[in-house]
């Protein structure tokens, strides 16, 4: 990153396409499950414990969403890239949500994960993919 005193601070071109890479595919992810009868709540919920691609509701649950795109096979499939670190971070960001926008810790919530693969952008996606942790 650079910053000009502007009181801009300007993304290197690596971190700008990542960023626009990750919004694409989380674009693509809340159209899948949108057509599968989600309703989108909030994309890119960030909070100091950590940030959420997609918070959306299906029925009376409320499904926490971590998207992920791997083009290719090399790191792994985009499935296997939430690790137990990243599952921490999101339930923290969950609990910070739902005690924070939502005011009610009891509601029914679970974690799903979207995973899209390769150029031909096979989607998957898991209900349930993790239990809540800490």
């Amino acid at each position: 990153m650079s910053f000009w005193g502007t009181g801009e601070i300007l993304l290197s071109g690596n971190n700008k396409n990542k960023r626009q890479t990750g919004a694409r595919y989380e674009k693509l992810a809340a159209e899948y499950l949108e057509s599968r009868g989600l309703f989108i709540l909030e994309r890119n919920y960030r909070c100091r414990q950590g940030e959420i691609d997609l918070i959306a509701r299906e029925g009376e649950f409320l499904a926490f969403v971590e998207v992920k795109y791997r083009q290719g096979k090399e790191k792994g499939t985009s499935l296997e890239a939430v690790d137990k670190r990243k599952q921490r971070r999101i339930c923290r960001a969950a609990r910070y949500y739902l005690a924070c926008s939502v005011g009610d810790m009891d509601i029914p919530c679970r974690f799903d994960v979207v995973g899209i693969d390769g150029k031909e952008e096979k989607i998957s996606w898991i209900k349930n993919a993790f239990d809540f942790c800490l």
